[in-house]
């Protein structure tokens, strides 16, 4: 059933009323993600985002992909330069809000090769320019992996507009 199917009771005039975008929203918010932090070097400093949209493109040169709202304070500033990509684990809810605009002191920056990155991240890709192209309202920035790690740790994610613990299924297994 789609936005068009749900009848009277989503209609403008009525308490449940949600704008097309906001149902498109809620809708996509069904999908469970991981979460993420995008840091960066800027002529003002080191910087960051947290997003959830972050997807791996090639194995060949090493590629991921990032996606940006235009509107973000981050946005103009990331075009050309290196950025890191920070996988959060469970523990680490507090940073995933410090970069999603709730300030707070839980960030612990690791000098990267190429770019800044965060400590104590489960996963982390340090990344090169590859391209940009324009998504709507958003700039999907693809970046080439030039140096990455991982451990072993359960995972943050989100869903429906909330944080939630992944457990990692098998703590006792290494991953290839």
């Amino acid at each position: 059933m789609g936005a068009q199917d749900r009848g009277d009771k989503f209609a403008p005039d009525s308490k449940l009323y949600r704008s097309p975008q906001a149902f498109f929203r809620g809708s996509l918010g069904r999908f469970a993600t991981g979460v993420a932090v995008v840091t960066f070097e800027g002529e003002t400093g080191r910087h960051g985002i947290t997003i959830n949209s972050f997807t791996s493109v090639s194995m060949e040169p090493p590629l991921v992909l990032i996606s940006i709202g235009h509107t973000a304070k981050s946005h103009d500033m990331l075009f050309d330069r290196p950025f890191s990509v920070n996988i959060l684990g469970a523990e680490q809810e507090d940073v995933g809000w410090n970069f999603a605009g709730r300030p707070n002191d839980s960030a612990e920056w690791v000098d990267g090769t190429v770019a800044p990155r965060l400590s104590g991240t489960i996963s982390w890709f340090e990344c090169t320019p590859f391209a940009n192209y324009p998504g709507g309202d958003h700039t999907l920035f693809l970046g080439e992996v030039v140096n990455f790690d991982y451990r072993k740790g359960d995972y943050l994610g989100f869903i429906a507009g909330k944080f939630v613990p992944i457990p990692d299924p098998d703590p006792w297994v290494e991953l290839i």
